[in-house]
């Protein structure tokens, strides 16, 4: 059985400042195993820790995509003081530390991270007949109404 559907249009709570965090690798050459695995096996330690010390570390929630060739997550942090204490905690640390001894400018692996800063009011989401999903799994999941149908009113942007 799959998660729950939730029929209609549904919209996410946007009174709280968030941070979104997109993080991920791409496999530049596949015959380099020895190179590109390691990274790969490196993050699920660190997803496990986020989601069994959530409140503890500010973390809210993730979504994480597989393609043929790059990873790609993207969480959502309470704070970008949050984001960077976790960056300086001993699972990120030894990571990155064996990233640069195993990788370091190697190009058979690539990596990137990209932090957005969005304050509240300035971020919306609509939901459509789908389970809690994104967002909706960081912030208040809640039925679009009347007075916030359209992205303009979800948005809280003046006439």
């Amino acid at each position: 059985m799959g998660k729950k559907l939730y029929t209609g249009r549904y919209t996410t709570d946007n009174d709280e400042d968030i941070v979104v965090f997109l993080i991920g690798m791409r496999i530049n050459n596949r015959l380099a195993i020895r190179k590109w695995f390691p990274v790969f096996k490196a993050m699920p330690p660190m997803i496990r820790e986020l989601y069994e010390n959530k409140e503890e570390l500010g973390f809210l929630s993730m979504e994480s995509f597989f393609g043929l060739r790059t990873t790609f997550l993207i969480t959502y942090w309470r704070s970008i003081e949050d984001l960077l204490a976790y960056a300086k905690g001993q699972k990120h640390v030894t990571a990155w530390r064996e990233f640069n001894k195993k990788v370091g400018d190697n190009k058979a692996v690539g990596i990137y991270h990209e932090t957005y800063f969005v304050t509240k009011g300035n971020y919306e989401s609509v939901y459509g007949n789908m389970p809690i999903y994104g967002l909706a799994k960081a912030r208040n999941h809640r039925l679009i109404t009347s007075n916030i149908r359209t992205a303009k009113k979800r948005l809280s942007v003046k006439e």
